[in-house]
């Protein structure tokens, strides 16, 4: 009779052991588990590998990107293919019908000012990372792609205005704007001059201004505030005065208003002007025009701080509608990461917010790359919360007044600043 008990309670136990152990190894099945081979479950934790990821690339740019899926399909032995799309307009657009449909990529590239609209309608998905990714990138490119306190991609490339000059009438980069206002005066003529700029223009005045103390948004934890505008602070004052001394005394009137830009390039194309302020885009067209020119970071201003251009971050970025976001948050960090920046910039030109790479030879020895990368870290990036669309055209207005001397920089930026409060309270009230 004791032998039989005996029997029984051991096989209680045996029984009660099993079931002990059956949770853990149905979890395990449903992480996927792991054979000889490794072919059913996911290293670190991750969920069983999707057999393919799919990328939205801007045009043109793909090139760039196919190093990078090679060794992802090397390293993972998961297919991942792209297809290119204007990355203006058409992938915003698509993003919003394929991404539902189910039909949409699971990694898409954009321009770091869309992101707060697309993280307000759900579109994409915040990003976890370590901090050891994030921080091989410039501060102010992963301030661009963070949104609401959110980090929503990881830096692609960056772009912001530069100092660009004619070596046949500029051999030496003025240090600051002073000795490059009196070389402007020197080198006037007949359809000639010293230094152009599109200052009416808020993506390029707003440098100035930000240079001596103005804001658009202020920032705070990491969060814009579309409550707090500083674009007619003292500073901001400051600057737009100093913007108007250049429209009144060096800049012609024919380079404000909507023909400003055409105007200010064949000016500069024609070989009638010394130096000028514009962007990376505009280098192929110089090339074309055969103008031997050189390119630097913008010149300290009067106040002995430099301007404080936009600078636009273009970034990966995980769809909200893809199913393996995990995967896809690899990726991301794979195409991103150091090595294949470099190889990207490279294939396509695309200068990457990285900071080990502004110093490597490759972008350092490189004239015009090494000016986007080094007036990038003193630029801010541009605001991407969805209350920036009511700030363009009024301070387009506000500094167009100023530029033609029909209003006071103080009272053009006030009712520019009055008209934005207005307009982000009536179409924006609901995001507060």
């Amino acid at each position: 009779m004791k032998k039989w008990l005996s029997v029984l309670f051991v096989a209680f136990l045996a029984v009660g052991l099993l079931a002990a152990c059956a949770p853990d190894r149905e979890e395990e099945a449903s992480s996927g588990g792991s054979d000889s081979e490794g072919n059913s479950s996911s290293e670190d934790g991750m969920p069983e590998k999707p057999e393919k990821l799919v990328i939205w690339e801007d045009k043109e740019r793909g090139i760039g990107l196919e190093p990078a899926i090679a060794s992802f399909e090397e390293e993972y032995g998961i297919e991942v293919e792209y297809e290119e799309l204007d990355m203006a307009s058409d992938m915003r657009e698509r993003l919003r019908l394929d991404g539902p449909a189910g039909t949409g990529p699971d990694v898409l590239t954009i321009p770091h000012d869309q992101i707060g609209q697309l993280a307000t309608e759900g579109l994409l998905e915040p990003l976890q990372v370590e901090s050891s990714v994030t921080d091989i990138y410039t501060e102010a490119s992963v301030q661009a792609q963070t949104y609401d306190g959110k980090l929503y991609g990881l830096p692609k490339s960056t772009e912001t205005p530069v100092f660009i000059y004619n070596k046949e009438h500029m051999q030496e980069v003025p240090e600051n704007f002073d000795e490059l206002f009196e070389f402007s005066k020197e080198f006037a003529g007949k359809e000639k001059y010293g230094f152009l700029a599109l200052w009416d223009n808020f993506y390029f005045g707003n440098a100035i201004m930000s240079g001596y103390g103005g804001y658009v948004f202020d920032r705070a934890e990491g969060t814009l505030n579309p409550q707090d505008l500083g674009l007619n602070n003292e500073g901001a004052v400051e600057g737009a005065q100093y913007i108007q001394k250049w429209y009144e005394e060096i800049f012609p009137s024919g380079i404000v208003g909507e023909s400003g830009g055409s105007a200010k390039d064949g000016l500069f194309q024609d070989g009638n002007v010394a130096s000028m302020m514009d962007g990376p885009w505009a280098y192929q067209a110089l090339d074309d025009a055969g103008i031997d020119f050189g390119v630097a970071p913008l010149p300290k201003l009067p106040n002995g701080e430099y301007p404080q251009t936009f600078i636009g971050v273009k970034g990966w970025h995980v769809s909200a509608m893809s199913e393996n976001k995990e995967w896809s948050t690899k990726l991301v960090e794979w195409i991103a990461n150091e090595e294949n920046a470099k190889i990207r910039f490279e294939e396509t030109g695309e200068i990457p917010p990285v900071k080990s790479l502004i110093e490597d030879p490759i972008i350092a020895d490189n004239e015009r790359a090494s000016a986007v990368a080094i007036q990038s870290e003193r630029g801010v990036p541009m605001p991407n919360i969805p209350e920036m669309s009511e700030v363009w055209e009024p301070m387009a207005q506000a500094l167009q007044l100023v530029a033609t001397g029909k209003s006071s920089p103080e009272d053009a930026l006030n009712e520019g600043v009055d008209t934005i409060s207005k307009q982000i309270e009536l179409n924006h009230s609901g995001n507060e």
